[in-house]
């Protein structure tokens, strides 16, 4: 079964390699998805495939990407559930979305892909692409991590470097797709079907209970809208009673997820990047599904939450003396705790996900 996709501004149907929509550069997004069922898990295969019936779609590539651990931890005294993304093929939660993505495109005669990132995305794209023999090119920021630079080309990527402001790449991307495939993680409604398997394995991990809230640091939000979509779908089949908290988190130096929450606005409002953040991976001015995250924050009685580049580094630290070694962008979760248990109080199951792998950046 093909899953059908939709502008959601328009409702017109979208080409299969369509990246927006081709009437109103709308965002497109599935017309529905599949309900989940519990009985159709393969219960003796430890990726993300032991879902495969409900992702519907032809296995032609894996690296075995998914089924992280959920383990238990503390920071600061205060317990919670460390969802280790990092441990991830290529290193970071982009995996989930990408073998999706890559194995829908890989299903039509494509010569290229692209995409835009500021590093895991990139080196994710480029692996998947590499294995699939799909020749993959990468537009990066010029002043981005010298070592998810390298881990791109390592992977078989070429690198198009794009001086000035983050939002500078992204432009060039969006004029090169005119004539090539854009494997988007932002853009591309089947990156988002990987992520929603997150909330499939943390819904598995946590039985017989279910969290009481899950911390997730936002950018474009894949990861937080997956999870969220996820645990909707959980409930639908009627397995658990509600849809757990969804909290984002994002840096105090560019925060429009945030700065709409706390405006009670429906879309976010597009951030003028004023400093560099040391969380490079959520360093998004406009989230393209920006109007999905304020709505599902809402829904969930979640809420939205910035932090200081001293907390993240300090919470990184931490981290790293619990055995968990991660990137800036993943320690932001952990950074927003004091915040969260004051929202929550006290003896609330929550799960935070890490989403990069810190060893990209050791001794750089």
């Amino acid at each position: 079964m093909t899953l059908k996709i939709v502008c959601i501004d328009c409702n017109a149907e979208a080409q299969p390699l369509d990246w927006r929509c081709r009437d109103c550069g709308g965002v497109l997004d599935f017309a529905a998805l599949p309900p989940f069922s519990a009985k159709d898990i393969k219960m003796d295969d430890t990726s993300l495939w032991r879902y495969r019936d409900w992702l519907q779609m032809e296995q032609r590539i894996t690296l075995g990407e998914g089924m992280t651990p959920l383990v238990k931890t503390e920071v600061d005294g205060r317990k919670f559930l460390a969802k280790l993304e990092y441990l991830n093929p290529t290193g970071s939660y982009k995996d989930r979305g990408t073998v999706t993505m890559m194995n829908h495109i890989a299903a039509y005669d494509v010569n290229e892909v692209i995409d835009d990132s500021s590093g895991n995305a990139g080196a994710s794209v480029a692996a998947y692409a590499s294995a699939l023999g799909i020749p993959a090119r990468i537009f990066v920021p010029e002043s981005g991590s010298i070592a998810k630079k390298a881990l791109i080309q390592a992977f078989g990527g070429r690198l198009e470097e794009v001086a000035g402001a983050q939002h500078l790449k992204t432009e060039a991307c969006h004029k090169a797709a005119a004539s090539t495939t854009y494997a988007s993680h932002a853009w591309s409604p089947f990156f988002l079907l990987g992520q929603i398997t997150a909330a499939f394995e943390i819904w598995e991990q946590t039985l017989p209970n279910w969290p009481d809230a899950i911390v997730v640091p936002v950018g474009h939000g894949a990861l937080f809208l997956g999870i969220a979509r996820g645990f909707k779908l959980i409930k639908q089949a009627g397995l658990i009673d509600i849809v757990p908290k969804m909290i984002a988190v994002q840096s105090e130096k560019i925060d429009p997820v945030v700065q709409g929450y706390e405006s009670n606005a429906e879309v976010p409002p597009r951030v003028v990047e004023t400093s560099r953040t040391i969380a490079d991976g959520i360093m998004v001015d406009s989230p393209v599904r920006g109007k999905e995250i304020l709505q599902t924050i809402r829904e969930t009685n979640g809420a939205a939450f910035r932090v200081s580049d001293e907390a993240i580094q300090q919470a990184q630290v931490a981290l790293a003396k619990r055995g968990l070694i991660v990137e800036a962008t993943s320690a932001a979760a952990v950074a927003a705790l004091s915040q969260v248990e004051a929202m929550l109080g006290e003896n609330q199951q929550i799960v935070c996900c890490l989403t990069g792998n810190g060893l990209k950046n050791v001794g750089r």
